[in-house]
Parts: C-alpha cells; structure tokens; sequence
C-alpha cells in the first residue's frame, strides 16, 4: 500500500460530517490540506484544532465555480500540486414529487451535481499537466436504489455516478483516477436539509440510531487515497450493517 503522507488534498464541503471527519483523519496522516466550505466560522474552528497540521482553508460555494476554482489555485500556489480532489458537498431535502418543491430541487441539481462538476472542471487540467491525480465524490447507496419522496436526490446520486464513471473513461490514460465513495445512513447533519418537520425527524432518528459514524465513511476516503498510482479503487460503497436498502 502506498502512503499518503506529504499528498495535497483539497477538501470540498469540509466545515461538517464527512468532510470534517476526513479533514481530521488525514491530518493525523500528514497530509497537506486545502479545505473549504460555506461557514468560515467552522472552518476556523477546525483549523484551530489541528495546530500541527499542514492546512489552509478557504470559504467557497461549490455551485460557484470561480470559487471553486480559486480554492484549487490557493492548493497549486502553496504546495505546488494536487494529488486529489474531494468532492463532499451535498443536500439531501427529501420530499414527494407532488409538492413541486421546486426551489428543492434546484439546489439538489446545483449542488450535488454542478458542485461535482465545478470541482472536476477545477482540478482536470492541473492534474492533466501533472499525469497524475484521483478525483474522490461522495454519492450515496441513494446512487444504486431509489426510495419514496427521495426520487430528485436519488436522481442526483445516479447523475453522479454516471460522471464519475464517465470520468474514468476519459481521463484514465492520463493516470487520473475515480473514486465515488457511496454511504448508507451516516448520522451527519444531512437531515438538516429536510424542510418537512416528519420526515426530517424520521430521517434523523435512523441516522442516530443505525448510521455510521462520519470516521467510518473517513476511513474509506483515507484507503481510497492511499492505494498505488496503479489501482483504481472505482467505488465504495458503505452501510450501516442493521440498514435495509
């Protein structure tokens, strides 16, 4: 197995959960980090908690590509490269088609698929340059099933992996890799994004009950990254052992 000390990652949607987890797991492997997100305020926080590590943080939306794009620069100035991308961001308000939810379903496509797409139209070249390079996604079990009121997130999902596989295709001569890191139930605040007050608890109590914990999905990301150049560890997918679907 290759080590993964000294690589550049650049984190996207890192202020919480998954992306947090995986901010601290690396860390501790010594790792260079780029992390990013909406709230600065935890992404100073967890800055600051890490004081012997090598990591800078930047405030971006990933349905902004110019910000993305700048979170990437700021990775190249300091350290010179990229050795991988994490695309973590997402939303997930669930809710039946019949509500019209459109504003809902706007976000979703914004930022769980143009999100992805800002972040690989981002790093591709660099990493084109570099002959070298793994882009890693966070889909969802949501990506290989689709359940009641989940029919747009679970859109999202599959939308994700097919640009991911996509990905694979176009840039494996390259020496790029793909990697989609798909999770069951993972107690996060992804419940947060739930509007409907039933749904959003019933969502929440499977996650505090069942869910894995962000360190597990962490832990993944971590194996992913730290096989050779040579292996290609194209998808992940991870459940709580008690989850049905």
């Amino acid at each position: 197995m290759s080590t993964i000390k000294d690589k550049v990652v650049v984190i996207m949607g890192a202020s919480s959960g998954i992306g947090e987890a995986t901010t601290r797991k690396l860390a501790e492997e010594g790792v260079k980090l780029v992390i990013a997100a909406r709230r600065e305020n935890r992404l100073k926080t967890l800055v600051e908690s890490l004081p012997n590590a090598k990591i800078l943080y930047a405030v971006a939306d990933v349905t902004n590509k110019d910000e993305v794009q700048a979170v990437v620069n700021l990775a190249v100035e300091k350290y010179g490269r990229v050795d991988v991308l994490f695309n973590n961001a997402g939303v997930m308000p669930t809710a039946p088609l019949s509500e019209k939810r459109f504003d809902e379903w706007r976000q979703m496509l914004d930022i769980n698929i143009m999100g992805v797409l800002n972040g690989i139209a981002a790093v591709l070249p660099i990493m084109k340059k570099q002959q070298s390079g793994q882009i890693v996604t966070t889909d969802s079990v949501a990506g290989h099933v689709v359940f009641q009121q989940g029919a747009v997130y679970c859109g999202t999902k599959f939308a994700v992996r097919a640009i991911m596989e996509g990905l694979r295709q176009e840039e494996r001569e390259n020496n790029i890799r793909s990697t989609l890191i798909s999770p069951g139930t993972v107690d996060t605040e992804l419940h947060t994004t739930i509007k409907d007050p039933e749904n959003r608890e019933r969502v929440e109590n499977l996650q505090r009950t069942i869910g894995l914990q962000s360190s597990d999905v962490a832990d993944a990301v971590a194996y992913a990254i730290s096989t050779p150049e040579t292996v290609a560890v194209s998808e992940i997918i991870i459940r709580p052992t008690k989850q049905v679907d």
